[in-house]
């Protein structure tokens, strides 16, 4: 095991785990209005689909004149990433939720506010919550390539043992990621699991 393993380890979680964030901060909204406003879907689930229709290099080159070399470079290329999954969730789970529950909440005086956080946030949240899941792992993976421009994290070993043909190096970098990448799907799948077991309990 290098020295600096967790140390690379630290860095790669970092950029995942920011690139999440604004994710989320981002895509939950935009999610949320695609359902509210039909006319506006097409448009607002277009402009999100962009981090999955440009590679996520291209985005690295293209954000580069920008903000240079460096972690913010990274963060923004992987948070585009990451957008999409969340807000096509987000959009379908509100979309999902049967007319009559909110016409129900409206009839007993729930303001719109409201009928958001108490029946349509939890009733929405696994299905946000999967699409999170498939953001992270996607994020986890990708963020190999935030070493092309400094970046740092796990993606250093993977292109060191490339240039240096060093096996175990390389071994080293991909086993990390994958093993990242696993942990993140069986964290998101019992957290799924077990939002799944509380909105049955409530039922």
């Amino acid at each position: 095991m290098p020295p600096d393993f967790w140390a690379h380890v630290r860095v790669h979680l970092g950029l995942a785990g920011a690139a999440l964030a604004i994710a989320l901060v981002v895509a939950v909204p935009a999610g949320l209005f695609s359902a509210k406003r039909a006319a506006a879907r097409p448009l607002v689930l277009g402009l999100v689909n962009v981090g999955r229709v440009v590679p996520s290099l291209a985005v690295l080159t293209l954000l580069l004149p920008v903000w240079g070399v460096g972690a913010k470079t990274a963060i923004a290329a992987l948070a585009l990433l990451a957008i999409p999954p969340i807000a096509i969730n987000t959009d379908v789970a509100i979309r999902n939720i049967p007319m009559a529950v909110t016409d129900a909440a409206r009839g007993l005086g729930m303001l719109p506010r409201q009928i958001l956080w108490r029946i349509e946030a939890p009733l929405a949240f696994p299905i946000v919550l999967a699409g999170t899941r498939t953001a992270a792992v996607e994020v986890i993976a990708s963020a190999t390539l935030a070493t092309f421009i400094g970046g740092g994290g796990l993606g250093e070993y993977i292109t060191t043992g490339l240039q240096a043909n060093d096996t175990h190096l390389l071994l080293v970098g991909v086993t990390a990621v994958a093993l990242l990448a696993i942990a993140s799907e069986l964290a998101f799948t019992a957290l799924l699991q077990f939002a799944g077991t509380k909105q049955r309990s409530r039922a």
